[in-house]
Protein backbone atom coordinates (compact mmCIF):
# COMPACT_ATOMS: atom_id res chain seq x y z
CA UNK A 1 0.00 0.00 0.00
CA UNK A 2 1.37 3.39 -0.95
CA UNK A 3 0.22 6.59 0.68
CA UNK A 4 0.16 10.11 -0.63
CA UNK A 5 -1.25 12.96 1.49
CA UNK A 6 -2.35 14.64 -1.72
CA UNK A 7 -4.76 11.73 -2.25
CA UNK A 8 -6.58 12.44 1.01
CA UNK A 9 -9.93 13.86 -0.04
CA UNK A 10 -11.87 16.07 2.39
CA UNK A 11 -15.45 14.81 2.30
CA UNK A 12 -16.94 16.35 5.45
CA UNK A 13 -18.11 19.72 4.23
CA UNK A 14 -21.19 21.93 4.31
CA UNK A 15 -22.22 20.05 7.49
CA UNK A 16 -22.63 16.81 5.56
CA UNK A 17 -20.41 14.04 4.24
CA UNK A 18 -19.92 13.37 0.54
CA UNK A 19 -21.39 10.00 -0.42
CA UNK A 20 -23.10 9.45 2.93
CA UNK A 21 -26.23 11.50 2.33
CA UNK A 22 -29.92 10.74 2.74
CA UNK A 23 -30.52 10.11 -0.96
CA UNK A 24 -27.86 7.38 -1.10
CA UNK A 25 -27.88 6.02 2.45
CA UNK A 26 -31.16 7.14 4.04
CA UNK A 27 -33.01 3.84 3.58
CA UNK A 28 -32.45 0.69 5.63
CA UNK A 29 -30.47 -1.79 3.50
CA UNK A 30 -29.95 -4.60 5.98
CA UNK A 31 -27.39 -5.23 8.73
CA UNK A 32 -23.96 -3.68 8.35
CA UNK A 33 -20.78 -2.94 10.29
CA UNK A 34 -18.47 0.01 10.72
CA UNK A 35 -15.14 0.58 12.45
CA UNK A 36 -14.63 3.03 15.29
CA UNK A 37 -11.09 3.92 16.36
CA UNK A 38 -9.76 6.75 18.49
CA UNK A 39 -6.54 8.48 19.47
CA UNK A 40 -4.11 7.18 16.90
CA UNK A 41 -2.28 10.30 18.14
CA UNK A 42 0.93 10.05 16.14
CA UNK A 43 3.87 10.74 18.47
CA UNK A 44 2.30 9.93 21.84
CA UNK A 45 3.94 6.55 22.43
CA UNK A 46 7.48 7.91 22.37
CA UNK A 47 6.37 11.05 24.21
CA UNK A 48 4.72 8.97 26.96
CA UNK A 49 7.86 6.85 27.30
CA UNK A 50 9.98 10.03 27.37
CA UNK A 51 12.31 8.81 24.65
CA UNK A 52 15.18 11.13 23.81
CA UNK A 53 14.53 10.83 20.08
CA UNK A 54 10.81 10.95 19.49
CA UNK A 55 9.09 9.64 16.40
CA UNK A 56 5.84 7.86 15.59
CA UNK A 57 6.88 4.75 13.73
CA UNK A 58 4.94 2.53 16.11
CA UNK A 59 1.71 4.44 15.54
CA UNK A 60 2.30 4.20 11.78
CA UNK A 61 2.78 0.43 12.02
CA UNK A 62 -0.39 0.02 14.09
CA UNK A 63 -2.30 2.10 11.55
CA UNK A 64 -0.99 0.02 8.66
CA UNK A 65 -1.95 -3.24 10.34
CA UNK A 66 -5.44 -1.96 11.16
CA UNK A 67 -6.05 -0.59 7.67
CA UNK A 68 -4.82 -3.80 6.03
CA UNK A 69 -7.46 -5.81 7.89
CA UNK A 70 -10.18 -3.17 7.39
CA UNK A 71 -9.58 -3.17 3.63
CA UNK A 72 -10.03 -6.95 3.50
CA UNK A 73 -12.87 -7.19 6.00
CA UNK A 74 -16.02 -9.04 4.96
CA UNK A 75 -18.51 -7.51 4.69
CA UNK A 76 -16.87 -4.20 3.82
CA UNK A 77 -17.30 -1.67 6.66
CA UNK A 78 -19.74 1.13 5.81
CA UNK A 79 -17.16 3.62 7.10
CA UNK A 80 -14.11 3.97 9.35
CA UNK A 81 -14.38 6.72 11.98
CA UNK A 82 -11.37 8.11 13.84
CA UNK A 83 -12.69 9.71 17.03
CA UNK A 84 -10.20 12.51 17.51
CA UNK A 85 -6.59 13.18 18.45
CA UNK A 86 -5.22 12.35 15.06
CA UNK A 87 -1.78 13.59 16.13
CA UNK A 88 -0.08 14.25 19.46
CA UNK A 89 1.51 17.67 18.88
CA UNK A 90 -0.81 20.55 19.73
CA UNK A 91 -1.31 23.38 17.22
CA UNK A 92 1.89 25.36 16.83
CA UNK A 93 4.14 22.73 18.44
CA UNK A 94 7.21 21.22 16.82
CA UNK A 95 6.57 18.18 14.58
CA UNK A 96 2.88 19.03 14.26
CA UNK A 97 2.99 19.33 10.46
CA UNK A 98 5.15 16.20 10.13
CA UNK A 99 2.70 14.19 12.22
CA UNK A 100 -0.25 15.46 10.21
CA UNK A 101 1.52 14.57 6.97
CA UNK A 102 2.13 11.05 8.24
CA UNK A 103 -1.54 10.70 9.25
CA UNK A 104 -2.69 11.83 5.80
CA UNK A 105 -0.21 9.50 4.08
CA UNK A 106 -1.24 6.45 6.08
CA UNK A 107 -5.00 6.97 6.10
CA UNK A 108 -4.96 7.64 2.35
CA UNK A 109 -4.37 3.87 2.13
CA UNK A 110 -7.90 3.02 3.24
CA UNK A 111 -9.89 1.41 0.44
CA UNK A 112 -11.71 4.25 -1.38
CA UNK A 113 -14.98 2.36 -0.88
CA UNK A 114 -14.61 2.78 2.92
CA UNK A 115 -15.20 6.45 3.80
CA UNK A 116 -12.86 7.83 6.48
CA UNK A 117 -14.70 10.04 8.99
CA UNK A 118 -12.35 12.31 10.99
CA UNK A 119 -13.55 13.70 14.33
CA UNK A 120 -11.67 16.55 16.00
CA UNK A 121 -10.08 16.08 19.43
CA UNK A 122 -8.36 18.32 21.95
CA UNK A 123 -4.91 17.69 20.47
CA UNK A 124 -6.24 18.59 17.04
CA UNK A 125 -7.74 21.94 18.07
CA UNK A 126 -5.92 22.69 21.33
CA UNK A 127 -7.40 22.40 24.81
CA UNK A 128 -8.66 25.96 24.35
CA UNK A 129 -9.44 26.12 20.62
CA UNK A 130 -9.25 29.32 18.61
CA UNK A 131 -10.88 30.29 15.34
CA UNK A 132 -7.54 29.65 13.63
CA UNK A 133 -7.08 26.13 15.01
CA UNK A 134 -10.66 25.21 14.12
CA UNK A 135 -10.23 26.56 10.59
CA UNK A 136 -6.94 24.70 10.19
CA UNK A 137 -8.65 21.42 11.08
CA UNK A 138 -11.49 22.14 8.67
CA UNK A 139 -9.06 22.91 5.85
CA UNK A 140 -7.06 19.70 6.33
CA UNK A 141 -9.57 17.12 7.59
CA UNK A 142 -13.07 18.50 7.01
CA UNK A 143 -15.84 20.07 9.07
CA UNK A 144 -15.49 19.94 12.84
CA UNK A 145 -19.18 19.00 13.20
CA UNK A 146 -21.54 17.47 10.66
CA UNK A 147 -24.08 14.73 10.07
CA UNK A 148 -24.32 11.77 7.72
CA UNK A 149 -26.38 8.72 6.88
CA UNK A 150 -25.24 5.10 6.60
CA UNK A 151 -27.62 2.27 5.84
CA UNK A 152 -30.69 4.05 7.19
CA UNK A 153 -28.96 5.17 10.40
CA UNK A 154 -28.42 8.85 11.24
CA UNK A 155 -25.04 9.91 12.67
CA UNK A 156 -24.27 13.29 14.27
CA UNK A 157 -20.58 14.20 14.70
CA UNK A 158 -19.92 16.82 17.37
CA UNK A 159 -16.96 19.05 18.21
CA UNK A 160 -16.63 18.21 21.92
CA UNK A 161 -14.13 21.03 22.49
CA UNK A 162 -17.06 23.46 22.32
CA UNK A 163 -18.36 21.80 25.50
CA UNK A 164 -14.93 21.51 27.15
CA UNK A 165 -13.62 25.08 26.72
CA UNK A 166 -15.31 27.40 24.19
CA UNK A 167 -13.98 30.57 25.84
CA UNK A 168 -12.23 31.83 22.68
CA UNK A 169 -14.78 30.52 20.18
CA UNK A 170 -18.17 31.27 21.71
CA UNK A 171 -19.63 32.30 18.35
CA UNK A 172 -18.60 28.97 16.80
CA UNK A 173 -19.97 27.10 19.80
CA UNK A 174 -23.34 28.83 19.43
CA UNK A 175 -23.45 27.88 15.75
CA UNK A 176 -22.95 24.23 16.64
CA UNK A 177 -25.69 24.50 19.29
CA UNK A 178 -28.15 25.93 16.74
CA UNK A 179 -27.19 23.33 14.15
CA UNK A 180 -27.54 20.48 16.67
CA UNK A 181 -31.01 21.60 17.75
CA UNK A 182 -32.15 21.57 14.12
CA UNK A 183 -30.54 18.18 13.46
CA UNK A 184 -32.12 16.58 16.52
CA UNK A 185 -35.53 17.96 15.58
CA UNK A 186 -35.20 16.73 12.00
CA UNK A 187 -33.97 13.29 13.07
CA UNK A 188 -37.12 12.60 15.07
CA UNK A 189 -39.22 12.66 11.91
CA UNK A 190 -36.59 11.25 9.54
CA UNK A 191 -37.48 7.59 9.92
CA UNK A 192 -33.90 6.62 10.79
CA UNK A 193 -33.44 3.19 12.36
CA UNK A 194 -31.07 4.54 15.00
CA UNK A 195 -29.78 7.97 16.00
CA UNK A 196 -26.08 7.95 16.91
CA UNK A 197 -23.72 10.65 18.20
CA UNK A 198 -19.95 10.54 17.66
CA UNK A 199 -17.48 12.80 19.48
CA UNK A 200 -14.02 12.83 21.05
CA UNK A 201 -14.41 13.68 24.75
CA UNK A 202 -17.02 11.49 26.48
CA UNK A 203 -19.78 13.11 28.53
CA UNK A 204 -18.89 10.61 31.25
CA UNK A 205 -16.67 7.57 31.75
CA UNK A 206 -18.93 5.24 33.74
CA UNK A 207 -21.85 7.17 35.23
CA UNK A 208 -23.68 10.26 34.04
CA UNK A 209 -23.66 11.65 37.58
CA UNK A 210 -19.93 11.09 38.20
CA UNK A 211 -17.63 13.88 39.39
CA UNK A 212 -15.82 16.15 36.96
CA UNK A 213 -12.58 14.75 35.58
CA UNK A 214 -10.00 15.62 32.91
CA UNK A 215 -11.44 12.85 30.76
CA UNK A 216 -15.13 13.85 30.92
CA UNK A 217 -17.29 16.93 30.36
CA UNK A 218 -18.18 19.02 33.43
CA UNK A 219 -21.51 18.13 35.02
CA UNK A 220 -23.06 21.57 34.59
CA UNK A 221 -22.73 21.13 30.82
CA UNK A 222 -23.00 17.34 30.76
CA UNK A 223 -26.39 16.75 32.36
CA UNK A 224 -28.41 19.25 30.26
CA UNK A 225 -26.77 17.94 27.10
CA UNK A 226 -27.39 14.29 27.98
CA UNK A 227 -31.02 15.11 28.70
CA UNK A 228 -31.32 16.94 25.36
CA UNK A 229 -29.82 14.02 23.42
CA UNK A 230 -31.95 11.48 25.29
CA UNK A 231 -35.15 13.45 24.70
CA UNK A 232 -34.39 13.64 20.98
CA UNK A 233 -34.04 9.86 20.74
CA UNK A 234 -30.27 9.41 20.63
CA UNK A 235 -29.55 5.79 21.52
CA UNK A 236 -25.77 5.47 21.24
CA UNK A 237 -22.81 7.82 21.75
CA UNK A 238 -19.33 6.73 20.60
CA UNK A 239 -16.28 8.54 22.05
CA UNK A 240 -12.52 8.29 22.57
CA UNK A 241 -10.08 10.50 24.56
CA UNK A 242 -9.70 8.21 27.60
CA UNK A 243 -7.13 5.84 26.03
CA UNK A 244 -8.98 3.05 27.86
CA UNK A 245 -12.25 1.23 27.27
CA UNK A 246 -15.11 2.50 29.41
CA UNK A 247 -18.71 3.62 29.17
CA UNK A 248 -22.10 3.36 30.75
CA UNK A 249 -25.80 4.00 30.48
CA UNK A 250 -27.80 7.21 30.93
CA UNK A 251 -31.58 6.77 30.95
CA UNK A 252 -31.24 3.91 28.49
CA UNK A 253 -28.85 5.80 26.21
CA UNK A 254 -25.59 3.88 25.79
CA UNK A 255 -22.24 5.71 25.87
CA UNK A 256 -19.21 3.83 24.55
CA UNK A 257 -15.63 4.96 25.24
CA UNK A 258 -13.05 3.30 22.99
CA UNK A 259 -9.38 2.87 23.85
CA UNK A 260 -6.53 4.09 21.65
CA UNK A 261 -5.36 2.80 18.32
CA UNK A 262 -2.10 4.50 19.28
CA UNK A 263 -0.96 4.65 22.91
CA UNK A 264 -3.28 2.84 25.36
CA UNK A 265 -3.18 3.80 29.04
CA UNK A 266 -5.22 0.90 30.40
CA UNK A 267 -5.24 -2.88 30.18
CA UNK A 268 -6.48 -3.07 26.59
CA UNK A 269 -3.84 -3.18 23.88
CA UNK A 270 -3.78 -0.77 20.92
CA UNK A 271 -6.85 -1.52 18.88
CA UNK A 272 -10.26 -0.50 17.60
CA UNK A 273 -13.95 -1.30 17.88
CA UNK A 274 -15.99 -3.23 15.33
CA UNK A 275 -19.61 -2.07 15.45
CA UNK A 276 -22.49 -4.19 14.13
CA UNK A 277 -25.80 -2.56 13.22
CA UNK A 278 -29.11 -4.40 12.93
CA UNK A 279 -32.66 -3.10 12.82
CA UNK A 280 -33.10 -3.88 16.50
CA UNK A 281 -29.82 -2.76 18.04
CA UNK A 282 -26.19 -1.71 17.70
CA UNK A 283 -23.61 -4.03 19.25
CA UNK A 284 -19.86 -3.68 19.37
CA UNK A 285 -16.61 -5.32 20.45
CA UNK A 286 -13.11 -3.96 20.98
CA UNK A 287 -10.20 -5.84 19.40
CA UNK A 288 -6.45 -5.49 19.78
CA UNK A 289 -4.93 -4.74 16.37
CA UNK A 290 -3.59 -8.29 15.99
CA UNK A 291 -7.04 -9.73 16.77
CA UNK A 292 -9.20 -7.65 14.40
CA UNK A 293 -11.44 -10.13 12.57
CA UNK A 294 -11.28 -10.50 8.81
CA UNK A 295 -14.90 -11.63 8.68
CA UNK A 296 -17.75 -10.09 10.70
CA UNK A 297 -20.85 -12.15 11.38
CA UNK A 298 -23.90 -9.88 11.16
Amino acid sequence: MSGDPAKFVVKAKNRGFEGLDQDKEGAWQGPFCFIQAADCQYGMIDDWEEKASQGWEREIQLTREAITVANRMEPKPKFFVMCGDLVNAFPGEAKREEQERSFLEEFAKIDPSIPLVCVCGNHDLGNTPTRDTVQDFRDKFGDDYFSFWAGGVRFLVLNSQYYEDPSLVMELKKKQDTWLDKELAAAQSSGCKHLVVIQHIPWFLKDGEEEDDYFNINRDVRIPMLDKLHKAGVQYIFCGHYHRNAGGDYKGMQLIVTSALGCPLGEAKSGLRVVKVTEEAITHQYYAVKDIPHKVEL
